[in-house]
């Protein structure tokens, strides 16, 4: 635990050094980043040693603020949550040297790295915080300094927008998670969270679930309270991208388990309502991801989609404990945590790959790039190992914990009837989604890196320096590693699980060594599929190595000039699914009419607009907008009225407190 606490201290001394010597630039990028660096790398050791002795350790300090006391504990939950925060986090400030140069003389840099240690700081103390207080202060220290990091180029006025959206979002959340803390401090008597354990099934308990499913959803990002994700990813820095769409937005799925595990023997509704969510997140996650052009927003709405996985897994594991079922309790927790791992991990990495894009074309529109891999092929063969991780092929780890829940799906087939509907639902929702993420996937990795070069933006690119290389190699390695080491690692989540749902270790196990073999047969499989292509590229070469190799353009069907605008675009090549679903995605079209044989100058682009934004929240704002201004009357400047209106409030407390 003294490890964990010299880590947050270095977080916040080194931001604040790099803060106060800004104008030092080099300097303090230096200092901030390598604080990071170096407490996230402290932090993963606390975990080993943890891990290796057995036990995780507790801290209880008064503190004088009402309720409150910083009351600390790392436990396995905790643990798992706290290790792709410490990897993906250092991961990124060392990325985040190399992104920042750009912006030498243009921003401040110093400003970045004190909020994004606080960022890393507060998502830490999120996770370890045993007091309700302390954890809403950590809450509010890791949403204000992510929103100043959406504000990296709050001149734009997208990312002013942006940044605007989150700060409501994030406190609307917070509002419901201020009514959950005080209805369990107020069943307990206690701010504590040793103290809360609800026994009794009723309407309180529901009450609590649905508090902190807004609440901590909102962070989240289960639709339809995901609208800031799209907009904030896009507007902050790559790096704290990488880091707020990785492990940030987990916070949320980490607090809604933590909660879930206060509240004794769950409704099965609360599992179909998690799983219903999951599957609507997931399936229109991953629509609106195949109609984007921007890249970074593209991913952004791929973090919807992965929430809803993970909110599927959760949603069966919260099912099997309330029918008793193990299979459906262990494998549906077990798959929904692993892919909060492994979300991390190929988020983090895309994200990353996305950041090398933008700092060397300048752009994040998809349809202005093209042929990329032959100028940065380090950065185009780590964005294809993220890009088939998310999509859940095999072995990557995006198909381990994905296999997980399609297995805990089929086993539960032949049990309850509402458990058959349900599982059947869930297998056809993740084939989808599989489906559909393959083919926008595709789409980003095929018109950005393969193919000949759109526009100019491409003409200068290179890959990037050897840090920015090495934090996207190693995260990759990670996404290869996880799945071929599957069948080693389940038994890692066992003693969470029993911190979950407190089922006996033995059964927890024995569950889970039923999906060990065939995943040992899934990974054998796909390495012999692996290393027979790569023994057939070794023959292809030695047959061609004596042999003159002429190159010559490709068939061009007909034309005698081919131009890369004969290329496919993003648009064009997603339009047939686009156009399927154009109920739900409402996809508005741009095309320029032909009328000659042989057009000189055509276009065709598509536009997609956020669903829930557009025809739900921007009413809703639009209406409270107009009703606040009903109320500017109040506001005339009169100090006397203030203060009068200061009195009447404390009145009212008064009458309230003394009833």
């Amino acid at each position: 635990m003294n490890i964990v606490l010299y880590s947050l201290g270095i977080l916040i001394i080194s931001g604040l050094f790099a803060l106060c010597l800004n104008r030092f630039v080099k300097l303090s990028n230096y200092i901030g980043a390598l604080g990071a660096f170096t407490a996230c790398a402290a932090g993963l050791i606390s975990l080993f040693i943890a891990y290796h002795n057995s036990g995780f350790a507790v801290l209880s300090i008064p503190w004088p603020i009402p309720y409150g006391s910083f009351f600390i504990a790392v436990d396995s939950l905790g643990a798992l949550f706290l290790f792709p925060i410490f990897v993906l986090s250092a991961l990124s400030a060392l990325y985040g040297i190399e992104y920042l140069r750009h912006y030498y003389g243009k921003k401040n840099i110093g400003s970045v790295w004190f909020f994004f240690n606080l960022l890393v700081a507060g998502m830490v103390l999120v996770v370890i915080a045993r007091n309700a207080i302390l954890f809403l202060l950590a809450w509010e220290m890791m949403s204000i300094s992510s929103f100043f990091l959406v504000l990296f180029e709050g001149e734009r006025k997208e990312a002013a927008r942006a940044g605007l959206i989150y700060l409501a979002a994030t406190h609307i959340g917070t509002l419901f998670l201020l009514v959950m803390f005080a209805l369990l401090a107020k069943n307990s008597g206690s701010f504590d969270f040793v103290a809360w354990k609800i026994t009794a099934s009723g309407f309180i308990p529901s009450i609590i679930f649905l508090c902190a499913l807004i609440g901590f959803g909102t962070k989240a990002g289960f639709m339809p309270m995901h609208i800031w994700l799209p907009e904030a990813h896009p507007a902050a820095p790559s790096h704290v991208s990488a880091v707020m769409s990785g492990v940030m937005i987990k916070t949320g799925i980490y607090g809604l388990v933590r909660i879930i595990t206060f509240l004794g023997i769950p409704c099965a509704w609360w599992g179909y309502l998690l799983i219903g969510i999951g599957i609507s997140s997931g399936i229109l996650g991953v629509l609106f991801a195949l109609a984007q052009h921007d890249l970074k927003r593209l991913l952004a709405y791929h973090s919807i989609e992965n929430i809803g996985i993970i909110s599927m897994g959760i949603g069966l594991g919260v099912l099997g404990m309330s029918v008793n079922n193990p299979v459906l309790m262990v494998m549906g927790f077990t798959g929904g945590l692993l892919h909060v791992v492994n979300h991390a991990f190929f988020k983090g990495l895309l994200f990353l790959g996305s950041g090398v894009v933008l700092h060397e074309t300048g752009t994040r529109e998809i349809d202005v790039l093209g042929g990329l891999l032959k100028k940065m092929p380090v950065t185009g063969f780590c964005f294809l190992i993220g890009a088939a991780a998310i999509c859940g092929l095999p072995p990557l780890n995006g198909f381990i914990s994905e296999f997980l829940i399609y297995f805990a799906s089929f086993k539960s087939i032949f049990a309850k009837t509402s458990i058959v509907f349900v599982s059947l639902g869930i297998i056809a929702s993740l084939a989808l989604i599989g489906g559909l993420a393959a083919a926008c996937f595709t789409k980003a990795f095929g018109i950005i890196f393969l193919g000949q070069p759109r526009s100019a933006h491409c003409q200068e690119a290179h890959d990037p320096g050897i840090l920015m290389r090495v934090s996207m190699a190693i995260l990759a390695g990670a996404c290869i590693i996880i799945g071929l080491g599957s069948p080693f690692i389940l038994g890692v989540f066992a003693p969470i699980i029993v911190d979950i749902t407190g089922a006996p270790l033995g059964l927890i196990e024995a569950t889970l060594s039923a999906a060990v073999h065939p995943l040992i047969y899934v990974v054998i499989a796909a390495l012999l599929f692996y290393v027979c292509i790569f023994l057939i590229a070794l023959l292809r070469r030695g047959l061609l190595r004596r042999r003159v190799i002429e190159r010559s353009p490709p068939w061009d069907c007909g034309y005698a000039r081919p131009n890369p605008r004969m290329q496919y675009t993003a648009s064009s090549f997603a339009q047939p699914i686009v156009d399927f679903f154009r109920g739900i995605l409402r996809t508005q079209k741009n095309a320029s009419k032909i009328t000659e044989y042989f057009p000189e100058d055509t276009s065709f682009k598509t536009e997609t607009a956020d669903l829930f934004s557009e025809k739900f929240f921007s009413p809703v704002f639009k209406f409270i907008h107009l009703a606040a201004e009903k109320l500017t009357w109040v506001q005339h400047g009169q100090l006397q009225f203030y203060i009068l209106y200061i009195l009447f409030a404390l009145l009212v407390l008064f009458i309230w407190k003394l009833s």
